[in-house]
């Protein structure tokens, strides 16, 4: 057998070898600390000794080609350097065939030499049809396929196979996962078509399982774990994403390890090695810092120097927070560089350059710095660019800013301008204002980057709530109607309970003029309802309002405005007549006397005004700042009601480091009414503020009560009129919140932030304190003992006051409420005796209860969660101080979602 003869049956055998080489063990593991192995280099095809007869150069006489499919004869010879008419060697047939192969078009290349005629035979690579990914269950397909550069109808070649296997790997090195592995292979299909199948293992999430720390003598190996964003995984860690090894975090730890010895006074501190090692089960991490603490420095001279003309270096260093013989802290250092730097901004100076010195003394261990503020021309606004607002105008973002065009600049104004703006619920959290150089040394452009968010929501919801049980709902709302910053917006919400429709529109700039303008028309059908004993509720009164609102606004000053509006209402509070109504009339001694009073159709004409002062740094989600409103509302401008009703509330948000955030708000209210004195039938005065027009409190203003938990009530007890008139309770109650004219009500709320995974969850636990009551109002007339007596014979004798007793016939049935002393035979006026006294009959009795306005106070902690099914709030507090009477509650929640 010659030499061409072997090449030819060796050729394809290679090939055929090195393809299931490449997709049939291709299989790359994650590894810690080090760049994923790289796969054994695949070897370049054997080139077959070309068939070349004795002489060692030759003439090309003809060059044919065999085997293409797709690729012209041109093409192919375009590759090589081979050409009809020029000489050729063995070696050069050798790099005709390596530079074909390195094409990576070609599964197989052969060369034939005929005397001086050359045939070349190829294999084409084949075309992918497909990609599939298999096994990928923590990673979707729509993060790992734009990973992927290979794409169908593209050429398959080994080199990409290979670059998309790392790309894949990375992903999960990404996710933590450095025991994954994908496994390329290859489905021959016809017409020399393949589909490319990634089999990919994910294997665990790779966790950190301990963290050594060496070198450390100054603070403990936990107080140093502590200040890293990196934790070890343990089970009360579950929702925490610090427990997966990053190596990217390891970087992050050094930094926070380093920032946290400077802000102690260690200003030598370094970490001289930190290795993350792999388990032998490539399951978890062990991490080891080595570091050096070094000496514990002060503060020696602080001083602050100016070539600024308007910034005195004295009165500048007079007001740092830094002394002389205060442990260092390179925080706040870097905290005075940014204060100065602010400071030079309200003066207009954009690009004061402020620079500490350091001169560090290691004889005395002390650290003096002088910050060095250079010259810097005053600068002014040239002007304001606004990018990524496609829906949203931009004069409604312009109109947010506190600085115009050829203002001078202020960087208060710029902070407060990004405040307003973010407020405006637009726009994503990450807005920024970017301060760039504009044509000259004394101008300046602010550049706003704004990433829009979806303003406008279309749900349909159903759920279950603890306060109304089951709830429907649909919404429209478009908070930024016709990018205009108007609100649009239409409610229709259903529960056993409550029923309303609502519509309402607002235009925060009506003619562009900084006025507000807006209004809101309803229906709302309520259902109040008492408790009784035994948990169930028991629907009282109906209440049906219609009406509208227009309201305005108007600043006053930067942070405070004036709002002012108008309200008609049209109430209609009626009572079940089959249940509560006798002979026609409201029965008092079924509803009670306070719900009989409250019936009947009215109208409420009322204008009102609300003085707001606001300087948080975002109305939606505060973190820092000071509201307070002060409202009040006057009913009396025609219709039948007339009262004046006074809000007052306010917070304060304090950051308190960490991201943790700590408010504090508290409101009050009372309402006074302008109607004459009214009386009952017994000529005792009636409450003048109507039932449905008071304060009520409980949840969810006050959690760890019930809703309308707190403050005056009448408690109806039921029982027997037994022998001798003796009432015997049987455990059966009703509880009628009465509400008041006066309450209180105040939070002190800590929102505790959580690692990324929490987040990712939606996740924001809290805990909180509240305290408040509600009270001040007349003593209402409640219904006397009441019952049905059934008498035969007995003792009977005048009542309290000497007075006769009403004459009952033997086995006669009447209410006690028609006898002015009790159950008896015949008017006597001296003790007379029976025998066999027999009283039965529902009786009851009515107490009044919880009328002060001593606080009620309830401690506990709420988890706010952004659940795949809705959102879902749930609140556990308790109740430490109360009144008799209040209906306390230790679980309340909230569940809803959307379909």
């Amino acid at each position: 057998m010659n030499a061409t003869e072997k090449s030819r049956m060796t050729m394809p055998v290679i090939s055929a070898l090195l393809a299931g080489t490449v997709l049939g063990g291709i299989s790359v593991p994650a590894l810690a600390q080090r760049s994923p192995a790289a796969p054994a280099p695949v070897a370049a095809p054997a080139t077959p000794p070309p068939a070349i007869a004795a002489p060692a150069t030759q003439t090309i006489k003809s060059i044919s080609f065999v085997g293409q499919q797709r690729l012209e004869s041109e093409t192919i010879l375009s590759y090589t350097k081979l050409r009809v008419g020029g000489s050729y060697t063995r070696e050069s047939l050798d790099q005709a065939l390596r530079d074909l192969f390195q094409t990576e078009l070609f599964a197989d290349v052969q060369i034939r030499d005929d005397q001086g005629a050359l045939i070349v035979t190829v294999k084409e690579n084949p075309v992918i049809n497909r990609i599939v990914l298999e096994g990928n269950k923590r990673l979707k397909e729509d993060k790992i396929r734009p990973e992927i550069k290979m794409a169908p109808r593209q050429i398959y070649t080994r080199s990409k196979v290979r670059a998309d296997v790392a790309r894949i790997i990375e992903l999960y090195r990404r996710q933590g996962r450095f025991a994954a592995t994908v496994e390329p292979k290859m489905v021959q299909l016809d017409q020399n078509r393949v589909d490319i199948v990634f089999e990919i293992t994910e294997g665990p999430k790779s966790k950190v399982r301990q963290i050594n720390i060496i070198g450390n003598e100054k603070f403990s190996d936990g107080k140093l774990r502590g200040e890293m964003a990196t934790k070890a995984a343990r089970w009360y860690r579950l929702f925490s994403s610090g427990t997966s090894y990053d190596p990217d975090r390891l970087a992050y730890d050094q930094q926070k390890l380093r920032q946290f010895y400077l802000t102690q006074g260690y200003a030598d501190f370094r970490v001289t090695s930190a290795v993350a090692e792999l388990t032998p089960d490539k399951q978890d991490f062990i991490i080891t810092y080595v570091v050096e603490e070094g000496q514990r420095y002060k503060f020696g001279d602080v001083k602050v120097s100016s070539e600024i003309r308007d910034l005195s270096g004295d009165r500048l260093t007079n007001m740092l927070t830094m002394r002389k013989g205060q442990w260092y802290n390179a925080k706040l250092v870097e905290d005075t560089v940014d204060q100065l730097n602010e400071t030079a901004g309200l003066f207009g100076y954009a690009f004061a350059n402020v620079q500490p010195d350091f001169q560090r003394d290691k004889d005395t261990l002390t650290m003096g710095i002088n910050f060095q503020i250079a010259n810097a021309p005053r600068v002014y606004v040239e002007r304001i660019d606004i990018n990524g607002n496609t829906l949203t105008q931009d004069k409604v973002v312009r109109r947010e800013f506190r600085l115009n065009e050829g203002d001078a600049f202020n960087s208060f104004q710029v902070k407060r301008s990004k405040d307003r703006i973010n407020s405006l619920g637009f726009f994503q959290d990450k807005l920024e204002i970017e301060q760039k150089p504009g044509s000259a040394p004394d101008r300046i452009v602010l550049e706003t980057n704004v990433q829009e968010k979806s303003t406008g929501e279309l749900s349909l919801s159903a759920g279950y709530s603890s306060l109304e049980r089951f709830i429907i709902s649909a919404s429209i709302t478009q908070r930024n109607f016709r990018g205009k910053g108007q609100e649009l917006r239409t409610s229709v919400d259903y529960s056993k309970y409550s029923k309303s429709i609502e519509l309402g529109f607002t235009e925060p700039y009506l003619f562009d003029k900084n006025i507000a303008l807006g209004g809101d028309i309803y229906r709302r059908d309520l259902n109040s309802f008492n408790y009784l004993q035994n948990g169930s509720r028991n629907t009282t009164y109906q209440q049906t309002t219609t009406g509208f609102q227009i309201r305005a606004g108007v600043p006053l000053t930067e942070y405070m405005s004036l709002a002012l509006r108008y309200s008609l209402n049209l109430d209609d509070v009626t009572l079940d007549r089959s249940t509560y109504y006798t002979n026609g009339q409201c029965d008092p001694i079924l509803a009670g006397r306070y719900l009989c009073e409250a019936i009947g159709k009215r109208t409420t004409s009322s204008i009102g005004y609300s003085l707001i002062y606001d300087t948080r740094d975002n109305r939606i989600r505060p973190t820092r700042g000071n509201n307070l409103v002060l409202s009040q509302d006057f009913a009396g401008l025609g219709g039948s009601v007339k009262y004046v009703r006074s809000r007052i509330n306010g917070g304060h948000w304090f950051p308190l480091g960490g991201n943790f955030v700590l408010a504090v708000t508290g409101e009050a209210g009372y309402i006074h009414s302008l109607e004459k004195q009214k009386f009952d039938a017994a000529g005792l005065p009636i409450e003048k503020v109507r039932l449905t027009d008071r304060f009520f409190l409980g949840e969810p203003q006050l959690r760890g009560f019930d809703i309308r938990g707190v403050g005056p009530r009448v408690i109806r007890q039921f029982g027997s009129y037994g022998t001798g008139g003796v009432f015997t309770p049987n455990g059966q109650k009703s509880d009628d919140a009465l509400g008041g004219k006066l309450y209180y009500l105040a939070h002190a709320e800590i929102e505790i932030p959580l690692g990324a995974g929490a987040r990712e969850l939606g996740l924001r636990p809290s805990v909180f304190m509240d305290v408040g009551a509600v009270g001040k109002i007349r003593r209402p007339a409640t219904t006397p003992f009441q019952g049905f007596c059934s008498v035969s014979s007995g003792t009977i004798a005048p009542d309290a006051q000497g007075n006769p007793v009403k004459t009952v016939t033997s086995s006669t049935s009447e209410r006690a409420a028609n006898f002015s002393g009790g159950c008896a035979t015949t008017a006597v006026s001296t003790p007379t005796t029976f025998t066999d006294v027999t009283y039965t009959g529902n009786a009851f009795q009515e107490n009044y209860v919880g009328n002060t306005l001593k606080p009620r106070l309830s401690v506990g902690f709420g988890v706010n969660w952004n659940s795949p099914f809705g959102p879902f709030r749930i609140d556990i507090a308790k109740a430490l101080l109360k009144e008799p009477g209040d209906d306390t509650k230790l679980i309340t929640f909230n569940i809803g979602t959307q379909f």
